[in-house]
């Protein structure tokens, strides 16, 4: 169990999703070929462009609700500070 949280995009600047999960290489995939239902799949949000791994579930739980409750501003500012061009990041976890 590796806990985490995450930001999916569905282009530069578009719709965004923020989650939590225990692994991250296995929810990402999901997210990708449109297993997990609703708002990623509607919207076709699949690329990871921001993560953090968390020592615990209750600190990333804790964490995603915060950003959750951020402005867009604020969690574009978040996603550009380490993926300026917003590449998805799947790949680098693989």
């Amino acid at each position: 169990m590796q806990p985490s949280i995450y930001i999916l995009a569905s282009k530069k600047n578009g719709t965004l999703y923020v989650g939590v999960t225990s692994d991250l290489i296995k929810r990402i995939w999901q997210h990708k070929n449109d297993l997990v239902e609703g708002f990623t799949k509607k919207y076709a949000v699949h690329d990871l462009v921001y993560y953090e791994i968390h020592e615990t579930m209750e600190s990333a739980i804790t964490r995603e609700k915060n950003i959750k409750a951020w402005k867009r501003a604020w969690k574009i500012e978040l996603i550009e500070k380490n993926n300026l061009i917003w590449r998805d990041l799947y790949h680098d976890l693989l």
